[in-house]
């Protein structure tokens, strides 16, 4: 017996193929096509449902909805489909309400689609809503397709009136819910195969910032956000083409598939080339997406915090009676921690009165006193930053000092780099920066973007030494961050020996900020060196004396040189990025055997290293 909804999942993927030509044009079009489509047969599914049991459905008392993203008229080729039926009770029994649910089921199942469906009543409904977060998130958007739709109507907006209400104590556990997100799905900007719904920067964020505008603790974003958000969704969309079912993570062997139905494949390219190309620049267009839709999110959530703060007297009983008071509310207060920066409602930002056009100084004052916190920047105040006169030519002892205390800030410096990342600080510090900002990593070992692996292995350089456990002085220090930062610098589409290649970079930029000889030589040392003790590691023998002695050149003979090696080398396997469900092989990463193999070769360099010294052919202070 045929079905309205029959074969529908065919049908969604019929009418949301590319052009001709190959690229996937028009997709709100197609969105809306499909909405209308799948409304219609439900539509139609429930008049076939009601006709066909062997009882009167009531024409109230009973309704058919959708919620999620059918409702939201975001629905993708191989979407699942979120359906309700909402009833008040003693409208029809448990038997008959089987019956009629039957009906309704089983054709959807047979189309092919996933289903996600519930039968409650109102009250369950506000129950469900009230405790359980997603749940709620998806009832903010709801629409009636058939039976009684004014019990639809009237059971979503008693949902989001209960939303309104409960939204001030509820603030902290959506925010939460983000957090955990992003722990464990990372974000999308900096991923090689992002989640595009989870990670952060993801349509579930777009979701959030739905459910906060319309608690009217915040106002919508505005200026390019709804455009991202379209635009992610036209890859979600690709991706389901690609796939050929419901599925959201960007996995590589659809990337350059999604990337031609983007239009970015270019076919004067010859093949290889087009397909790396067209992948790198999708990653690219993903990371200016994930950072705009994270940044709505970020200020949305802060100016829904400011709201609930500013709602609360700051005033108390017994300050009506204070001279000083005056009864009166106090003015808010800003804490300086640095030259015109302040932390004010546990962000930092501007100082009252301070302009940000004279100041190049600012951004790195602001950066360092976010990282030394631990506070997030003010969304205003990051927007205020691009105003400073930034050059990356001009450099002196005050810059360069903020700029290595920063880099020195450990786990912290990961959030802040973005926050910069976000309104282009970085790149007009280093302008060989853009070169790997966003670009993704040939590697399958690398989780991460090139910038987001670079500023990682940065963040767990430590002061003390993990070869022999000494400290680093001032400038050994320094060198070694800016190692850490630059080491993948020279990873461009193309370029066969990237560690060569951020050698040549790695100069250029230490010139021009003005870092001394010996630190300058020091990080070109690194940068180009940097897979050279791996390399050995796991290719040679280190009981061969001549084996620790190249090695040993290839550091100049600076024992010092050889323990900053060391550390890099060990920050750079440990943050490649596995997740605790994922698994590195031995060939790439950090573990007990990669260490056990590292340390013996970076003990025969070492050994090599003393016995020149004993023997007179070198001069050197092992510290």
């Amino acid at each position: 017996m045929s079905s309205a909804v029959d074969h529908l999942k065919q049908r969604f993927m019929d009418m949301s193929q590319p052009d001709a030509d190959g690229v996937y044009r028009g997709g709100s079009a197609k969105r809306r096509a499909r909405t209308e489509l799948a409304m219609d047969c439900l539509r139609c599914l429930w008049s076939d449902a009601v006709a066909a049991v062997p009882f009167d459905v009531p024409s109230t008392g009973i309704g058919f909805g959708a919620v999620g993203s059918l409702a939201r008229g975001q629905i993708g080729p191989s979407s699942d489909l979120d359906l309700v039926i909402i009833y008040e009770p003693h409208t029809i029994n448990d038997q008959q309400l089987n019956e009629l649910t039957n009906k309704l089921w089983y054709p959807l199942w047979d189309s092919g689609l996933d289903l996600d469906q519930s039968v409650r009543t109102r009250q369950q409904c506000e129950a469900v809503t009230d405790s359980d977060l997603p749940a709620a998130m998806g009832w903010l958007d709801v629409k009636p397709i058939a039976g009684d739709t004014a019990l639809i109507s009237a059971t979503a907006t008693s949902i989001l009136e209960r939303w309104r209400r409960a939204v001030r104590k509820r603030l902290p556990e959506l925010l939460n819910s983000a957090r955990k997100r992003l722990d464990e799905f990372g974000r999308l900007a900096y991923l090689n195969q992002p989640d595009i719904k989870e990670a952060r920067g993801g349509l579930r964020d777009s979701v959030l910032v739905s459910a906060l505008t319309v608690s009217w603790l915040a106002d919508r974003p505005h200026g390019r956000y709804d455009d991202e958000v379209e635009a992610l969704l036209d890859v979600r969309d690709c991706i389901h083409l690609a796939a050929g079912k419901d599925a959201n993570r960007l996995l590589a062997p659809y990337q350059a598939q999604v990337a031609a139905m983007r239009g970015l494949a270019d076919p004067t390219l010859p093949p290889g080339e087009r397909e790396a190309r067209s992948t790198g620049d999708l990653q690219t267009r993903l990371a200016r997406i994930g950072r705009q839709i994270a940044f709505a999110l970020d200020s949305t959530a802060s100016r829904a915090e400011h709201s609930l703060t500013h709602e609360r007297p700051r005033f108390s009983f017994f300050q009506m009676l204070s001279p000083r008071g005056g009864g009166r509310r106090e003015a808010p207060k800003f804490e300086q921690v640095a030259p015109g920066v302040a932390k004010h409602e546990q962000e930092i930002v501007l100082a009252p009165g301070v302009e940000p056009e004279p100041d190049r100084y600012l951004p790195l004052r602001v950066a360092a006193a976010a990282a030394e916190f631990e506070l997030p920047i003010s969304p205003v105040t990051l927007q205020n930053l691009r105003r400073c006169p930034i050059r990356d030519s001009v450099w002196d002892d005050e810059s360069r000092q903020l700029f290595v205390r920063l880099l020195a800030s450990g786990p912290a410096l990961m959030r802040v780099w973005e926050e910069l990342d976000f309104v282009d600080i970085p790149g007009r510090w280093m302008p060989e920066w853009l070169g790997i900002r966003n670009r993704p990593s040939a590697s399958a070992a690398h989780r991460y973007t090139i910038d987001r692996h670079s500023v990682e292995v940065t963040s767990r350089l430590a002061r003390v030494s993990a070869a022999r456990g000494e400290r680093y002085d001032d400038r050994h220090y320094t060198a070694l961050l800016l190692a850490g930062l630059l080491h993948d610098v020279g990873k461009r589409p193309f370029v066969t020996d990237h560690a060569a290649e951020g050698a040549r970079h790695a100069a250029v930029i230490m010139k021009r900020m003005g870092f001394d000889a010996d630190i300058a030589r020091w990080v070109r040392i690194l940068v180009r060196e940097h897979l050279t003790l791996s390399e050995f590691a796991t290719g040679k023998n280190p009981n061969d004396p001549a084996v620790g002695e190249s090695l040993a050149r290839c550091m100049d003979r600076d024992p010092m040189l050889l323990d900053m090696l060391y550390d890099l080398t060990r920050a750079d396997g440990s943050s490649l990025g596995a997740t605790a469900g994922e698994e590195i092989s031995k060939r790439y990463g950090w573990s007990h055997w990669r260490e056990s193999l590292v340390r013996a070769m970076y003990s025969a360099a070492r050994e090599s290293i003393r016995v020149q010294v004993e023997g007179g052919y070198a001069d050197v202070d092992f510290g």
